[in-house]
């Protein structure tokens, strides 16, 4: 959805009109943000990422922004309003779903929850309700994200890696059945030549991604962007300094994984660890 505007011609959306006025009040000035981040004490590259809507910023650099401008308490006014707007997080991940579709391979680190591309429809399902969604738009959501498999089908399916922390895998769904249906599907999924999936065991300990759930997608352009998210928005980075920092964290976060080999045969183990199905 486009962004709205006002008859001024500016932005009515919080996270884009914060972006605004911190652009108009720098440049009214007449400072350079590198001269801003001098005067302030802040490096100047987060003043730049503020005006491009990459990030709001705390409220400590806001307040020292108002204090500067001699806007008292408009623009720490103008974040909170910013904090809450989930606009941006949405154009972010359409924006991120197309290049999806383009990328010429794919990896991937999850932290607590199985990537969607590897999701079966019954721990989508239970994913989703856990996170508000209910009828309608419940079913809407699950089969949108089982269309995004088809991703990983088909002759020119890109290659895709994926490192899922044991925890991922040690947090089961409510439904017996439907937990050991997905760890079958994960075990499936690594038979195909495109996918390699590697387990992160606990044993490893703390690490650069150890709170930070993280996608890295090379484009046909040969750039690489990544995507970060949570439970409730995620933030696409297309700077190649943030991501190339992601990806020396992903590449060690590698090195503490097992093998392929190994990891396939974690989850073997898990499967024969579950209870026997009563019905069989």
């Amino acid at each position: 959805m486009p962004t709205r505007r006002a008859v001024t011609g500016r932005s009515r959306e919080p996270r884009a009109r914060f972006a605004e006025e911190l652009r108009r009040l720098r440049t009214e000035r007449g400072d350079s943000l590198r001269q801003l981040g001098e005067r302030l004490g802040w490096d100047w590259s987060l003043f730049g990422k503020m005006e491009k809507g990459e990030t709001v910023g705390g409220p400590e650099v806001v307040e020292a922004l108002d204090q500067y401008y001699g806007t008292p308490g408009l623009l720490l006014a103008m974040w909170e309003l910013a904090i809450s707007d989930q606009t941006q997080f949405k154009e972010r991940y359409r924006r991120y779903m197309a290049l999806e579709a383009e990328a010429t391979s794919l990896w991937h680190f999850a932290v607590s929850v199985l990537p969607g591309l590897l999701q079966t429809p019954g721990y989508a399902r239970e994913l989703l309700a856990s996170g508000g969604f209910s009828g309608e738009r419940l079913t809407q959501q699950v089969e949108a994200r089982m269309g995004r498999r088809s991703l990983l089908e088909g002759e020119e399916a890109p290659p895709f890696r994926t490192i899922l922390s044991e925890a991922a895998l040690r947090t089961a769904l409510r439904s017996a059945n439907e937990w050991r249906n997905q760890l079958e599907y994960l075990s499936e999924m690594t038979e195909r030549p495109n996918l390699t999936l590697q387990v992160l065991p606990q044993s490893a300990g703390l690490h650069g991604l150890s709170s930070t759930d993280v996608w890295f997608l090379r484009l046909p352009d040969s750039r690489t962007v990544a995507y970060t998210e949570h439970g409730y928005g995620g933030e696409l980075h297309e700077e190649s300094v943030v991501v190339e920092r992601m990806q020396r964290a992903y590449d060690a976060t590698r090195d503490l994984a097992l093998s392929p080999a190994e990891s396939q045969k974690f989850v073997l183990r898990m499967l024969e660890e579950l209870p026997c199905d009563p019905s069989t």
